[in-house]
């Protein structure tokens, strides 16, 4: 039966935001340490929001990694299941692309393509005012745990999957580091080398470029504000 139905593993979150980025680091990591067959699919949803209602429609079985407001320790990991799912989505907005999440559900319900079963594994997030940073020891220290949720639902569901031989390798070069965290974590400089506002590797990729290549700056430092000013000239 399970080889029938149509999986979803969804991590959602913004990897610029510190503990944010859980989701989307989770997801990472299953991929790297396991292979799936071809009814189940691994996708990065980012900050998507409404965006991703086509692949929430097309899923029998949705499983959802987040950074979750819980009002609990930081590192706090929790499974909600269910009819449960958009109320924890909801309850306490970290970022946007929860309130994005929201909406997905509520248009796949509206358009009679609801998954039958959805389980969301969050963790409670320490920081995300941090922009460039990344996970904190306390909810990185999380990402095994919830990968084992996920494998322990899908053993549950008959839902197949290996463990690959060896890991697959991140192509990230120096200019990109932010897609390997490894690496986007031992290039990162300390907060006496650099401002918190920014993280320097992001402002100079290529993908920030694209839409902001004259970012305004005070000295060395990147001005927040100025981003969403800068912006509005691309929208």
């Amino acid at each position: 039966m399970s080889e029938q139905k149509k999986v979803l593993v969804l991590g959602i979150g913004n990897i610029l935001w510190a503990d944010e980025g859980f989701g989307v680091r989770v997801l990472e990591t299953l991929q790297r340490h396991y292979a799936f067959p071809d009814n189940v699919t691994l996708l990065d949803g980012g900050t998507q929001g409404v965006y991703l209602v086509q692949d929430v429609r097309d899923a029998d079985i949705l499983i959802v990694f987040d950074a979750i407001d819980y009002g609990l320790e930081p590192g706090t990991m929790k499974v909600i299941i269910n009819e449960d799912v958009p109320k924890y989505m909801g309850a306490k907005k970290v970022s946007l692309h929860q309130t994005g999440f929201q909406e997905v559900l509520a248009l796949a319900e509206m358009m009679g393509d609801y998954p039958e079963q959805i389980v969301l594994i969050g963790v409670q997030p320490e920081c995300i005012e941090d922009f460039g940073g990344s996970l904190r020891p306390v909810v990185k220290a999380q990402i095994q745990s919830a990968i084992d949720e996920a494998l322990k639902f899908m053993d549950a569901q008959g839902i197949a999957y290996r463990k690959r031989d060896k890991p697959l390798e991140i192509d990230a070069t120096d200019e990109d580091a932010i897609l390997d965290m490894d690496k986007y974590e031992q290039g990162r400089p300390s907060e006496e080398e650099a401002c918190r506002l920014g993280d320097e590797r992001i402002l100079a990729s290529k993908m920030f470029q694209v839409v902001a290549p004259d970012l305004p700056k005070v000295g060395d430092c990147p001005v927040q504000v100025g981003v969403d000013q800068h912006l509005d000239k691309y929208r």
